[in-house]
């Protein structure tokens, strides 16, 4: 089953979207929004389904399904905790800004709870009030919706929690993350707006390619039209996303509607840090690891953090190329 929400006041309108995200259905005699269906979820899901059943095979009325008319699945959330499953990532980004790596990031995950209340849409700009100083970067990651978890949930019952899966573009401010993390208290002004998938998918519908918590496919993100990420998502990470959910609900049940973000997909080449795709790598879903490559071989970072006028797209297709999620397509422009 495929959900996305239009966007319509603070929630959006929930709509049911056919498999080749063509064609919609409105499923607002279910439920008015993704949250509302989430909170109802044991009510709803199998009206959903039949739903989404009854539009895949043309006997309810359709409209034309626009990813530019939608917000993110959830435009506003009552949670949103990123991980950083790919310890790669974490290991390239603190040699970045000259900090070593504690042994027990391999065991224990990292996560930040995120600002929730002001979501971008899909394909809404990313807005800022400069560019020097800041740098603007971009972070390809898989994002978990949940329904209700209980506190102190086992990595292995969080996977039943799991309802919807999306993509995120999980904006990050380098300049700003040093400062911030120097005081000891964690990401504040160094983590703006997230912006989702047009489209949240079930677990289910991902059949094979959703195995033991891991989405199996490779996150394509393309920089100024040019591939700058392929990384398999199921690569390389380190904790999965029943391991995440346990990390986040270790002192605290979270409310259904939580999202879970996978931090940004990375992997290893031949033991090493990676390669650009020019090279004959997967390349990279952010720019802050690129940089740190560039580092290691040339003593100095070549490629720079976005400017206004750059466009960042997130996409990730299935075996037949079909694009799953939708996808995430935004520029920078100046507030």
């Amino acid at each position: 089953m495929k959900l996305a929400s239009l966007k319509s006041g603070r929630d959006g309108q929930l709509v049911v979207v056919s498999n080749d995200l063509t064609r919609m259905a409105s499923a607002e005699s279910v439920a008015p929004t993704l949250q509302a269906a989430l909170d109802n979820w044991a009510q709803v899901e199998s009206i959903l389904q039949e739903l989404h059943h009854q539009l895949e095979n043309n006997e309810i009325d359709s409209q034309p399904f626009d990813q530019s008319a939608c917000a993110s699945p959830l435009p506003r959330a009552y949670q949103w905790a990123d991980g950083s499953a790919y310890v790669n990532h974490v290991e390239l980004v603190r040699k970045a800004r000259g900090a070593e790596m504690p042994e027990s990031f391999w065991t224990d995950p990292l996560m930040y709870q995120g600002g929730s209340d002001s979501f971008l849409a899909p394909r809404e700009p990313v807005k800022m009030p400069q560019s020097e100083g800041f740098g603007i970067d971009f972070e390809a990651e898989i994002a978990v919706v949940t329904d209700d978890v209980p506190m102190g949930v086992t990595p292995e019952d969080a996977l039943k929690h799991i309802k919807l899966v999306m993509l995120v573009n999980d904006v990050s401010l380098r300049g700003l993350i040093p400062g911030e993390l120097a005081k000891g208290f964690g990401f504040f002004q160094s983590k703006p707006s997230s912006a989702f998938s047009p489209v949240c998918v079930t677990p289910e519908q991902l059949g094979d390619n959703w195995q033991e918590g891991k989405l199996h496919l490779p996150l394509v993100s393309e920089l100024n039209g040019e591939k700058f990420g392929e990384p398999n998502a199921g690569i390389d990470m380190t904790f999965h996303f029943g391991q995440l959910i346990a990390h986040a609900a270790k002192t605290r049940p979270l409310g259904a509607g939580t999202i879970i973000g996978s931090g940004t997909v990375s992997n290893k080449l031949d033991g090493g840090p990676g390669k650009p795709v020019k090279e004959g790598g997967v390349g990279y879903s952010c720019i802050a690891e690129i940089r740190m490559i560039e580092t290691i071989q040339d003593g100095k970072p070549s490629t720079g953090f976005m400017q206004f006028g750059d466009k960042i797209t997130i996409e990730m297709l299935d075996g037949n190329g079909q694009s799953i999620f939708g996808r995430i397509d935004q520029v920078v422009e100046q507030a």
